[in-house]
């Protein structure tokens, strides 16, 4: 058994480890403070001399001061597409805010609201074509009743699924856009750049690759008409590609305008 002496000397060896791996955990406290602290100096440094240097004075950052963006609207043909003209000052595109639809079918009205902060561009052409009345009287052509791709697409006045108008722009997505109910989003011919004023909306999740636009969102009673709509189905008639087929129920925009 360990005398009382013996126990002591164990204690207050025990007592000095404790001391001194405390002594080297602050010591290296230090040193790690100090290597940070000397690389945060180094970053503001480099970065007042870019900024100094004009290397973030770029049009990204120049658009986000005064709250606007510019967007490119490219000249488009095809045998159904309306010329109604481009967008106005599209150097000068508003990037805050959003922008109230108010869609009437003979089924039912829908209000969307627009995002101009997630897709500028997209929403300024939507909110264009509908001052210029160009989705009045034209008809969703396109219905899809999947459990993962439920939407009804419209936009397209000529009925055919290759209208628009004479213009057309480039996608504003990331890695991280989804579709999930209650989305309106942009729909686009196939290759980058080409969305036009074909837009679909989404009443069931839809499982798409990020490659089309988030312009907005329907609110509850929207989606409810939107659901009371695709219960009737479509009739099959694009099987397989691009799939679904028009509304069992026509559907047709009676007029779009902008509430706010």
């Amino acid at each position: 058994m360990p005398t009382n002496k013996q126990r002591r000397e164990a204690a207050q060896r025990h007592l000095q480890r404790q001391l001194e791996r405390r002594s080297e955990q602050a010591r290296k406290r230090r040193r790690n403070l100090g290597i940070t602290l000397a690389a945060l100096a180094a970053v503001v440094v480099v970065g007042a001399g870019l900024l100094i240097a004009g290397v973030f004075s770029d049009d990204d950052e120049a658009a986000s001061a005064d709250g606007t963006v510019s967007c490119e609207y490219t000249p488009d043909a095809g045998p159904n597409l309306t010329d109604v003209g481009t967008p106005p000052s599209p150097e000068e595109t508003p990037a805050q805010g959003t922008t109230t639809l108010l869609m009437s079918t003979n089924q039912g009205d829908l209000t969307l609201t627009l995002d101009r902060s997630t897709a500028p561009c997209a929403a300024a052409s939507f909110t264009y074509l509908a001052e210029q009345e160009f989705f009045d009287g034209s008809p969703c052509h396109r219905m899809v009743n999947q459990p993962t791709f439920g939407v009804l697409q419209c936009g397209d006045p000529s009925g055919t699924g290759s209208g628009g108008p004479t213009y057309k722009y480039a996608e504003e997505v990331t890695d991280e856009t989804t579709y999930p109910a209650g989305t309106i989003a942009m729909a686009k011919s196939g290759p980058p750049n080409t969305t036009g004023s074909q837009f679909f909306l989404v009443f069931d999740d839809a499982q798409l690759s990020p490659d089309y636009t988030v312009v907005g969102t329907i609110d509850e009673a929207s989606l409810a008409v939107l659901e009371e709509i695709a219960e009737a189905g479509n009739d099959g008639s694009m099987e397989p590609a691009p799939g679904g087929g028009a509304p069992n129920e026509p559907v047709t925009i009676e007029s779009m305008t902008v509430a706010s």
